[in-house]
């Protein structure tokens, strides 16, 4: 297969390692930890994994002689960039552990696993995607593992392969199902230890040790790069508003590292929008007040960033969509039957007064989007909902009003984009790439410690990687109860935009200022070669949370 040059270039990268992970370590244990919330109840549902101690690795002086170790890995969920590095860092790893041991990853996810597809990953595999974008060395896929049935079936093909060891790369539902993977495996002697690695471009899984998941960096520069050429172009032409939606279903992670990077005239951060209770037309009317502003001042363009999960956010459209998940769960049957000219006057019947005034409010398109079918997890389909073109259109009629009232006398042209899946494959930037080495090698020393139910983690990465600090958290200290599909289950609590965090009071301190005024940034594309101002630095989410934080 032809490579260009990139591709050859990349290859020879070799990722920097935390100066702990140099030689044999030793574990340090922290105090024991609880749940994130509703700590009663998750312990009573993870018994054996509940309570367990933060761990830190040490410079230990000799290395203790070890045996070969059989691991299995799976990529679940979406891609994001440095999978593969994740996975060339844990079968560095598990060589320095033992020469001897051996990696094989599960094919398309977790159903590989409960399938028994599989291919042993070795050394000429591995050195052909290190520092590659996407997953493709074993593939990826969104099988929930969360049934006794599969749980067996997977420790058949482990048994086989004599795998003492799972690592699973996902996001917060994936490492769920890893955390309850891991109880029922201790609960039984399965003898088989499941350790999670951090991953989703989206950002909403972290905590104070978890300090930003894998991907983020990438996808977001990926992002910065095209709204960037967007505004060039915007400040170019002169004439037209784009309405750029960013991925980011449950949180506005990505759309603030944007705007950060960025400085567009607007940016909607959906955590905002819900602690205001704002409506739908009151997000429109500041849409509209700006572009207002800017036409007094000659100026008949703009940019407007929207998260993907904006219409979730809207209190009146949250509580619709939670009780239509209810409903559509609770009545999928009897749903599929209506024919489809009929399905809206049926969801009006069926939902409470309130609700159901909502839903016959919203524009016939969006009402029928948020009918469609759920994702796996029970969820909406937000990516789905055109978020971009209703603001447009709805900001274009709310202008057409103050046009007839004399209170607006620009000229108004929108354009619209998505940027979802063109981050979610990059080559990962020198940052995800050093740090997506960094968990798989600290997988593989979580490992060695013989702990289960752990995520690996990484801390004080606004440093040079050599002075990070490797350790791992036990999963269930991330967990809560949240509805899914109409039942209270243990979930990852997700990370939401914090409204008096440093990254969002950075965005309140400036934003103004980039409404009314052209303030335009431009990243231009990820460097992987040159200074290290250039090309090394983490994400300004990070640089500006971690100003606050004391090591």
């Amino acid at each position: 297969m032809k490579k260009s040059a990139l591709q050859i270039a990349r290859a020879a990268y070799r990722p920097q390692l935390p100066n702990v992970l140099d030689g044999p370590v030793k574990v340090k244990e922290g105090e024991p930890t609880v749940s994130a919330g509703d700590q009663e109840e998750i312990k009573k549902l993870f018994p054996n994994t509940y309570g367990l101690p933060e761990i830190v690795f040490e410079k230990a002086g000799t290395a203790a002689q070890s045996k070969p170790l059989n691991v299995g890995v799976i990529l679940s969920g979406g891609q994001a960039p440095g999978g593969h590095n994740v996975i060339s860092g844990l079968f560095d790893g598990i060589k320095a552990i033992n020469k001897n041991s051996r990696l094989y990853g599960f094919l398309m996810g977790p159903g590989g696993l409960v399938d028994h597809n599989y291919k042993e990953l070795t050394a000429d595999i591995i050195d052909e995607y290190r520092n590659t974008g996407g997953f493709d060395i074993i593939g990826s896929g969104r099988t929930k593992l969360e049934t006794k049935e599969q749980f067996d079936k997977g420790l058949e093909i482990l048994r086989e392969l004599e795998i003492s060891a799972l690592v699973i790369i996902g996001g917060d539902d994936s490492n769920t199902n890893a955390a309850i993977l891991a109880e029922y495996y201790k609960a039984i002697g399965a003898g088989v230890q499941v350790i999670g690695v951090p991953k989703t471009i989206d950002g909403d899984l972290k905590n104070n040790v978890i300090e930003t998941s894998f991907g983020f960096d990438t996808a977001t520069k990926v992002y910065s790069e095209v709204i960037g050429n967007i505004q060039r172009d915007c400040n170019s032409a002169k004439k037209y508003w784009h309405f750029i939606k960013l991925m980011g279903r449950s949180a506005s992670h990505i759309a603030l590292e944007c705007a950060l990077q960025c400085q567009p005239n607007i940016c909607i951060i959906s955590e905002e929008v819900e602690a205001k209770d704002l409506t739908l037309d009151q997000v429109v009317d500041d849409i509209a007040q700006a572009v207002v502003a800017r036409a007094d001042q000659g100026l008949n363009y703009g940019v407007v960033l929207i998260p993907e999960g904006l219409i979730e956010f809207i209190p009146a459209v949250k509580r619709l969509i939670a009780e239509l998940n209810d409903l559509l769960a609770a009545k999928a049957e009897e749903f599929a039957a209506v024919e489809p000219e009929a399905q809206r006057a049926w969801i009006i019947s069926n939902l409470s007064k309130e609700n159901a005034a909502t839903y016959e409010s919203l524009p016939a398109g969006v009402a029928r989007q948020l009918s469609l079918d759920r994702d796996p997890h029970g969820n909406v389909q937000v990516s789905l909902i055109e978020t971009e073109k209703l603001l447009s259109e709805m900001v274009g009629k709310r202008l057409a009003t103050l046009a007839q009232e004399g209170k607006y006398k620009g000229k108004y042209a929108a354009m619209h984009h998505f940027f979802g899946y063109e981050g979610r494959c990059a080559d990962p930037s020198n940052f995800d790439a050093n740090y997506c080495y960094g968990l798989g090698y600290t997988a593989a020393m979580l490992i060695a410690a013989g702990v289960t139910g752990y995520m690996s983690s990484l801390r004080n990465l606004t440093f040079a990687p050599v002075n990070w600090v490797a350790g791992g958290i036990p999963i269930t200290m991330m967990m809560n109860m949240e509805r899914r599909h109409g039942h209270m289950k243990p979930v990852i609590r997700k990370a939401l935009v914090e409204l008096d965090g440093a990254p969002f009071l950075k965005f309140v301190k400036e934003r103004e200022n980039w409404k009314i005024g052209t303030c335009y940034t431009y990243p231009g594309p990820i460097q992987y070669f040159g200074p290290a101002e250039v090309c090394d630095q983490p994400s300004l989410t990070l640089v500006y949370e971690q100003k606050r934080r004391k090591y």
